[in-house]
């Protein structure tokens, strides 16, 4: 358990979270090969690699398949929405595919959420079945992640904070690991579903940077993880940058100082 904390949006109240906080790197480029050269510049590195949208639709399962291959811990962030059975089927293909983890629209309703875990399960299942057992896959399945609202939505600071929680508390009813949210909202979910309840937030931004994108809610990683962020997602400040290594490692020692800070 690291130490308690506080954080934007929830003055004087002291949020508990468990084990230090993890850096995902957003590949996003969508060609194979580049991708696998930026994976491999980030050896050695204690972050795990996230596979998107447009980088799924452009390679496929291949390029996520090649990266657990080469034991490159997989955030396949494919954002589930859909009728429960599809996403149960997709959460399944997941577990088998070796990500550890994965994520869901939680506006997409209680039983599709409870499909993805019922997904989860039979993934497991299917592979504790198979003849042998491929130990380059991860032992649990996918943590299944929750969607509350994107960051690049805009708005006043208590609506968005109160819909994040209220999505929160129906992802973790549903059995889900924690939730995708700006670090602005994760001292008020850890508040309202408890230390454990994971948080995974993206727009992190170093201080000062001006690279210009869509998101609207950002966070440094200071802020982050004095707000109890455990998951905290680096794109275009990492992979724009003209040596992604050296900015994941300023933005891992500036997380490291703010774990020890809070």
């Amino acid at each position: 358990m690291m130490p308690e904390t506080t954080g934007p949006g929830t003055v004087g109240v002291r949020i508990a979270r468990r084990g230090a906080p993890i850096l995902a790197v957003a590949l996003d480029v969508p060609l194979s090969e580049q991708d696998l050269a930026l994976a491999e510049t980030l050896r050695g590195l204690p972050v795990w690699l996230k596979v998107g949208l447009e980088l799924f639709t452009a390679e496929g399962p291949t390029l996520a398949r090649r990266l657990v291959e080469r034991r490159f811990p997989l955030f396949l962030d494919l954002k589930f929405h859909d009728i429960p059975n599809t996403v149960q089927g997709a959460t399944r293909s997941a577990t088998l595919l070796g990500a550890r983890m994965t994520t869901l629209h939680v506006c997409g309703g209680e039983a599709m959420c409870r499909a993805a875990v019922a997904g989860r399960e039979e993934g497991l299942d299917l592979r504790r079945k198979k003849a042998f057992q491929d130990r380059r896959l991860p032992e649990s399945g996918p943590l299944l992640m929750g969607i509350t609202v994107l960051t690049s939505d805009a708005g006043r600071e208590e609506d968005l904070r109160a819909a994040v929680v209220e999505r929160a508390l129906t992802a973790k009813s549903c059995g889900l690991d924690g939730v995708v949210c700006s670090g602005r909202e994760a001292a008020a979910v850890k508040a309202a579903c408890g230390g454990d309840f994971l948080c995974l937030c993206p727009g992190i931004r170093f201080d000062g940077f001006a690279g210009g994108d869509d998101q609207a809610r950002i966070c440094t990683p200071t802020q982050a993880v004095r707000a109890g962020a455990d998951f905290l997602v680096m794109g275009r400040p990492v992979i724009g940058t003209a040596n992604p290594a050296e900015a994941a490692a300023a933005a891992l020692k500036e997380m490291e100082l703010a774990s020890r800070t809070t």
